[in-house]
């Protein structure tokens, strides 16, 4: 057994954070799993390495998947951050009502949503797409689904921010969000039925933990995670589908051509720009990685926009196709925490690519404006200039 190859990379950079796609390339070269000195983490690199990681829970524990021990503390006892069996019960509440079943009813409304607000913006003929689109839409389906009212609707950005944020190291971005996220954490903490709407998925959280399908105090972790773990991701997923197709006219023609392409268009706009880069786990024991060692008790770094562009997997797994249809890609992650809101995720991004290649020839948008964040990689600001209407 040797040690993995080792690298000063510093991933939690500004400039890595922005564009990682050079580093992660760098480093996939170096080996399937590099130990970044800088960080003291082992950072997975390959697709297969990465997926095969996620499959296995008993070796990579949930217990540590932000980078810095005051996140993990306070995410112990969501599903988030356990492993079986207390993740398996936990889980069974949050996916009951995000099940392809649970969701079909949803699905008329929320096309006739994106369809009406994509529509308003074609019409404006330019509009700036992260504030009008990309987070206005998926905010409103949340805040309805879950019965968020009030303050928290008010708050729901900023919150589902910062609860990205602070799974980064103790840097300064993480210590800046930690009193944000200590709001929603606190809100979480003493959120009753009665403060969601009726009829909610919130509601009938509240409803499992009173007939004792998950444990005493623990509906408000599972809502937690709803709006800590789904609603920046989305925001970045719908962002970058915008800007994909305003630098890849001739993808959009392709989906505008022939609409079945839509689920294919978005997995490979989440292929090829994954909202989550990197996702931390804690080895359980020394694992061997192609004759190199991972110890026990280390902090690992999951690259999973690495995987996604690794030439290993995917042919040409720099260009941007959408006929390409990766239904294997890795920015839902894999195994027993495959993204659970998923689901939800599809379902809003189909109704936002629907609703623009049916409206939309031609988008023209300015550069896109990126901000450093820990973990979630996403668009802050993106003019669209002018839209050439179908």
């Amino acid at each position: 057994m040797t040690p993995p190859p080792a690298s000063d990379v510093d991933l939690f950079a500004d400039d890595v954070l922005v564009d990682p796609y050079p580093v992660h390339a760098e480093l996939r070269e170096l080996g399937p799993v590099v130990h970044l000195r800088r960080n003291d983490v082992y950072a997975l690199t390959r697709y297969d390495v990465v997926r095969d990681a996620l499959a296995d829970w008993e070796s990579f524990s949930s217990a540590s998947i932000a980078f810095n021990p005051m996140a993990n503390e306070a995410l112990t006892g969501t599903s988030l951050a356990s492993d079986p069996p207390v993740h398996t019960q936990l889980r069974a509440t949050l996916t009951e009502n995000l099940s392809p079943r649970a969701l079909r009813g949803l699905k008329g409304q929320i096309e006739a949503k994106a369809d009406a607000l994509v529509a308003e913006l074609v019409e404006k003929g330019s509009f700036e797409a992260i504030d009008a689109l990309a987070r206005a839409f998926p905010l409103e389906v949340v805040a309805d689904l879950i019965g968020f009212q009030g303050h928290v609707r008010d708050n729901m950005l900023r919150w589902g921010q910062a609860a990205m944020q602070v799974l980064g190291p103790m840097n300064q971005r993480t210590a800046e969000n930690f009193p944000i996220a200590g709001e929603l954490y606190g809100w979480c903490s003493e959120v009753k039925a009665e403060d969601l709407a009726e009829g909610s998925v919130g509601r009938g959280i509240f409803d499992a933990e009173e007939r004792g399908a998950i444990p005493p105090d623990t509906a408000g972790h599972i809502i937690h995670q709803y709006l800590g773990a789904g609603v920046d991701t989305t925001i970045a997923a719908i962002g970058n589908i915008v800007a994909l197709f305003a630098r890849h006219p001739d993808q959009l023609a392709l989906v505008r051509a022939n609409p079945s392409l839509v689920p294919a268009a978005f997995n490979e706009v989440l292929r090829f720009w994954p909202p989550i880069n990197a996702w931390g786990r804690l080895a359980t024991k020394d694992v061997d990685i192609d004759g190199t060692v991972i110890p026990a008790g280390a902090q690992v770094a999951v690259l999973l926009g690495a995987g996604n562009r690794d030439p290993r997997h995917y042919e040409n797994p720099d260009a941007f196709l959408v006929e390409r249809n990766p239904v294997d890609h890795l920015a839902f992650g894999y195994g027993p925490h495959g993204c659970a809101g998923q689901g939800l995720a599809r379902l809003e991004a189909h109704a936002v690519i629907e609703a623009l290649s049916r409206r939309v020839e031609r988008l023209v948008a300015g550069p896109e404006v990126r901000v450093p964040n820990n973990t979630t990689r996403s668009i802050e600001e993106l003019p669209v200039l002018e839209v050439i209407s179908a």
